[in-house]
Order: C-alpha cells, then sequence, then structure tokens
C-alpha cells in the first residue's frame, strides 16, 4: 500500500523555518534531513520516538537567543536537549518541533579557585567539569552514573544528583549562577560566583524545571577541594530488607558517609560480570565510602561497621586500595550499562524515606512477582532515591504496558510511604500522568501558572512534566489568542 503524500503546505511550512534558522546559523548548525534527524528521534527513554521538524545546534547565547526569538515569532514549538541521557523522556521531540541541541556550548568560560567557582557552558559533560580542574586539587561533587556522557544543562533541568549526594547534595546545592535565554530570546543572568542572590529564588526555581522555562547556557559551579582520602568498604547481607535496615541505622546513628549505595542479587550478579570487582555472592550489598585523613576514615568506619555487624553481614570488607576502589565503584557506575546487557528495562527514581526503605524493598519483590517481571534494585540508599529497572521483552507485545503500569505503582507506592515521584531523573514524559497522585488541582494549576509567565505561548518542550490534559488545553488557548 503506498503511503500518502506529505502535506504541500506542511512541507511548505517546514521548508520556511530550515531557511529561517539557516539564516541565522552555520550551515553545520542545522539539520534537516529526515536520515539525520532520526538521531534525535529520543533520549535515553527508547520505548517512546518522534523524529524532530529539524535540529540545531547553536555555539553561544547569542546564537541561542537568536534560534529561540525565531521560533517564538514562528510559533515553533523548541525542546532543549543536552546529551539525550534521560531516562524520563525529557528530550523526546514532537513532529512539530526543533530540537535545540547544547553540544557545541561546551567550553569552560572561566575559573576561580579563590571563590571555589567554574563557569562552563553548559553542554559541557559532567565529568570533565572536574577533568578542568582536578590537577589543581578541586573537583565537581554532583556525580550521575551517566557523568561520563550527560550535560550540565540536562543536569540542571532534571537537579540531578549521583552517588555522592548523601553529602554533598544534588545540582541545585551546586549550583550558583545561570545565563538563562527566555523563549521570547531574552538573555537572563540569575545568581552568580555569590553564595545567595537577592530577591525570588529564581535559581532554584529554574534548577529542576526540565527546560520548561527557558535555555540555560552557561552555569557558574562550586568547586571544592579534593578530600585527603577515601576507602568503601562493601557490606554483604542476606537480604534486601536487612539491608535496607542497616542504612537506616547508619543515618540514625547520625554518621555521615559521602556516599551508600545498594544493589540487590541480581544487579549484584550483572555488575560482577562487567567490571570484576570482587563483589560478594549475596542477597544484597551496601556500598558505603567515607573520606578524610587516615585517621577520620578509620574513625568513621569503626562506628558505621559497628552498626552493620548488629544486622549479621554475611561478608564486611574494606578496600585494600585505589585500585580496588576504582573497581568497587566502576561496577557501581556500570550499573545501567551492564544491566542493559542482559535484557530492556524501565529505570525508575522514585525517592522515600529512608526508614520506610525494608518495606518498600520487600513490596516491590511482591510486586515483581504479580507482575511476573524482574526486578533488579540499584539505587543511592543514603537519601532514599530509588532506583529499580525492571526488566522486560520490547518485542513481546504487551511486556511494555505491563511493564508501566508495574512502575506506575511502585511510584505511587513511594508516594505513599511520604516520598515523591522523582529523586533526579526528572518527570518527562514518564511520569506527566503521576503528578495528580503527589499534586492536588490546585497545586498543579500553581505550576501552570508559573510556566504560563516564562512561556505564554506553550512553546517550550511541550507534552511534559504536567498531565498531557492540562499542557494541551494551554497551548490551544495560546494558539488561539495568537490569532
Amino acid at each position: 500500500m503506498e503511503m500518502p503524500a506529505p502535506d504541500a503546505g506542511i512541507l511548505a511550512r517546514k521548508a520556511a523555518i530550515v531557511a529561517g534558522l539557516q539564516a541565522l546559523l552555520p550551515a553545520d548548525a542545522v539539520i534537516s534531513d529526515p536520515m539525520e534527524t532520526r538521531a534525535y528521534e529520543c533520549d535515553a527513554l527508547t520505548a517512546y520516538r518522534c523524529p524532530p521538524l529539524a535540529a540545531v545546534l547553536p555555539s553561544s547565547t547569542e546564537e541561542v537567543a537568536a534560534v529561540l526569538k525565531f521560533c517564538h515569532e514562528q510559533g515553533v514549538p523548541v525542546v532543549p536537549r543536552g546529551s539525550g541521557t534521560s531516562l524520563a523522556g525529557g528530550a523526546l521531540p514532537t513532529a512539530d518541533s526543533v530540537i535545540l541541541g547544547v553540544a557545541r556550548l561546551n567550553r569552560v568560560l572561566e575559573t576561580d579557585y579563590a571563590d571555589r567557582v567554574i563557569r562552563v557552558q553548559t553542554g559541557r559533560t559532567n565529568l570533565s567539569v572536574t577533568g578542568a580542574v582536578e590537577e589543581d586539587g578541586f573537583f565537581y561533587a554532583p556525580d550521575p552514573s551517566s557523568q561520563l556522557a550527560c550535560a550540565i544543562a540536562g543536569n540542571i533541568a532534571m537537579n540531578s544528583g549521583g552517588a555522592h549526594c548523601l553529602k554533598y547534595g544534588v545540582t541545585t546545592n551546586n549550583l550558583l549562577g545561570v545565563t538563562l535565554v527566555t523563549m521570547q530570546g531574552e538573555v537572563v543572568e540569575i545568581g552568580g560566583a555569590h553564595l545567595d542572590a537577592a530577591g525570588y529564588d529564581l535559581l532554584g526555581l529554574l534548577c529542576g524545571s526540565e527546560g520548561q522555562l527557558g535555555v540555560v547556557t552557561e552555569a557558574s559551579l562550586r568547586i571544592l577541594r579534593k578530600p585527603e582520602g577515601a576507602r568503601p568498604v562493601l557490606m554483604g547481607f542476606d537480604s534486601s530488607e536487612v539491608a535496607g535496615a542497616c542504612v537506616s541505622d547508619i543515618i540514625q546513628a547520625g554518621v555521615l558517609p559521602v556516599a551508600m549505595e545498594f544493589m540487590d542479587k541480581l544487579c549484584i550478579r550483572v555488575c560482577e560480570d562487567f567490571a570484576h570487582a570482587g563483589y560478594p555472592d549475596t542477597e544484597a550489598l551496601l556500598i558505603v565510602e567515607v573520606e578524610g585523613s587516615d585517621a577520620e576514615i578509620d574513625e568513621q568506619l569503626a562506628k558505621i561497621l559497628e552498626i552493620a555487624r548488629r544486622h549479621n553481614p554475611a561478608e564486611l570488607r574494606e578496600s585494600k586500595s585505589a585500585e580496588e576502589s576504582a573497581l568497587i565503584w566502576k561496577g557501581r557506575k556500570s550499573a545501567f550499562g551492564a544491566m542493559g546487557q542482559i535484557n530492556d528495562y524501565m529505570c525508575l527514581d522514585g525517592t522515600i524515606p529512608v526508614s520506610q526503605l525494608p518495606f518498600v524493598l520487600r513490596r516491590i519483590s511482591e510486586m515483581s512477582e504479580e507482575y511476573g517481571l524482574q526486578v533488579g534494585n540499584v539505587f543511592h540508599a543514603g537519601d532514599g532515591n530509588m532506583h529499580p529497572l525492571i526488566l522486560f521483552d520490547a518485542n513481546k507485545p504487551g511486556d511494555l504496558e505491563l511493564c508501566e503500569a508495574f512502575g506506575a505503582e511502585i511510584l505511587k507506592l513511594c508516594v505513599e510511604v511520604g516520598g515523591c515521584l522523582t529523586g533526579e531523573h526528572g518527570v518527562g514524559i514518564e511520569k506527566r500522568d503521576l503528578m495528580l497522585v503527589q499534586y492536588t488541582p490546585e497545586d498543579i494549576e500553581s505550576q501552570l501558572r508559573v510556566k504560563d509567565v516564562f512561556d505564554p505561548k506553550w512553546l517550550l518542550n511541550p507534552a511534559k512534566v504536567f498531565p498531557l490534559s492540562s499542557t494541551e488545553s494551554r497551548r490551544s488557548a495560546a494558539v488561539a489568542d495568537a490569532a
């Protein structure tokens, strides 16, 4: 059967938009060939795909402003994109949208060691921020598992954390200022190299706003002195519930490790096969790391190990060298990729009170039996940021829908025990229809009004974050007003 020919009006509209973008940017910065735009049809939530109308790769704040101003005038939706590592569909395009990628905005603009600040363009990868300062004894603390690839722009959009967020906080705790470009093409400076900006906390509003309010092109980030040393310890337990109880007791005791990571048996096996880190063959594993001088490390670990022994661990083992520590973290940081070698999966990130870990882990295990789908649990245990990986077969009819239903039940459970829908991956399209589980209609309306102020035409990152019925009605009203 022949496919219907594209509508002539649609083709003419696309040609005009592409021509307008080409007039603003270098020739290689505008991508419109359908074969080439397929590279932008999804992010790391690969179950959903939609090729954009075009993609642009600006190299400066001025070019970003010109693109946004043009798209605003033409009524063209824009989807900001960092490195495309979003696990919630945060950079999924619509067919009528332009992808605005920040990959070419990758320069270090200023380094100020006296005030412990680095200013970078936001297409720079997370790990390369530390790479720019580590020879001088500094580092950038937030360290999501995708830090080798993920961009600072995406970290800000989703308020990303990482394994060491227990001590150092997430992106919002390490973000001092931004250069923001609004959908109208206006360039705004918010915050700076100082600790707190006067007036409304616009920086706090923008961090975690998922590209709904503007495009961040530059960021001032807090950098810290490297600690004297760090040492992880492996704790193996006979059940996930016991490991969860150990985490809760360590936190309640007032001890603050720099990181506390959890893996269940499935993840332990897969990560060990990948990294050969020497993980014990147990039902659950905790990686607990402390840092400081040798004396500080010994004192902290003594308290932590005393608490762990109350839970009858199957194994306790301290790292004996820098090489062994690097292997331990290689296994944990590789968890998502290693799991992808054995099956398709969906990764969630609901967050819960630490005291609820034993109960929630038990309920996830029970629900796994009910849905008939395996779950691998690997997460930031110290701050209760869950990362259950639900395994499914993308080629088996109905399996994706079953996986999504299971995932929704886990996220609802997180809210029920006093947590929230997302800790660092964002809402995107994955959780937008669950927002009313956590927020009242009045809460949602308040958030929609903030979006109205920054993006009155509802052109930035459409169909994300809010229930689809809310966003579509808002955008339809904006189009009608413009007409």
